[in-house]
């Protein structure tokens, strides 16, 4: 039987990561792509973990993985505690995409429950030998009161973009993955 290449990928980076710190469940995977994020012509990983189950109060994971020297994917990135969403709900569950342009794209949402339905998506690009969040896109609506809405879209390595169809200007940064927070992009677009 010949494994869909990125099937493969995923089964040969769990073999590899196994020998890191801890042995990944490969039940805990949300989702995955592969690409080439670092751009050096070797196909990349990056996936969503639910956390284990003894941290179930945490969001999902975000690990990256790059094509080393010796041809064997490595862990560059783990970003713990990341990700909002519910596999059991229908409507909540996140998913990670790569971009034609070699970027990460991490999306959550709730389509499901209650009235305040939202989506929130996070561009991450390689700079720098590192992953930083470079773009920022929220959407909300109320679904008792249409004139209740909300959307901004922001790159945060430039600082600009825009908020409820009005020019947004913050400082530019460079912000890790690692250490990004959904406030910290809610802030940047004004959200109350």
């Amino acid at each position: 039987m010949t494994l869909p290449k990125t099937a493969a990928t995923i089964l040969f980076c769990l073999t590899a990561f196994s020998v890191q710190a801890e042995t990944l469940d490969p039940g805990r995977i949300i989702s995955a792509a592969t690409g080439d994020w670092d751009k050096d012509g070797s196909p990349d990983l990056a996936m969503l973990v639910e956390p284990a189950a003894s941290n179930n109060e945490e969001d999902h994971a975000v690990y990256i993985f790059l094509k080393g020297e010796t041809n064997r994917l490595h862990v560059k990135t783990v970003a713990p505690n990341k990700i909002w969403g519910n596999l059991e709900t229908f409507g909540q569950e996140p998913s990670i995409a790569a971009l034609p342009n070699g970027s990460i794209l991490i999306t959550s949402h709730n389509d499901a429950i209650g009235r305040d339905r939202w989506e929130q998506k996070l561009t991450i690009a390689y700079r720098n030998f590192d992953f930083v969040v470079a773009g920022y896109t929220y959407t909300s609506y109320d679904t008792l009161d249409p004139d209740n809405s909300f959307d901004c879209d922001l790159n945060v390595l430039t600082g600009k973009g825009e908020s409820n169809g009005n020019p947004v200007a913050t400082t530019g940064e460079i912000v890790l993955l690692t250490d990004w927070s959904d406030e910290r992009g809610q802030s940047a677009c004004g959200r109350p």
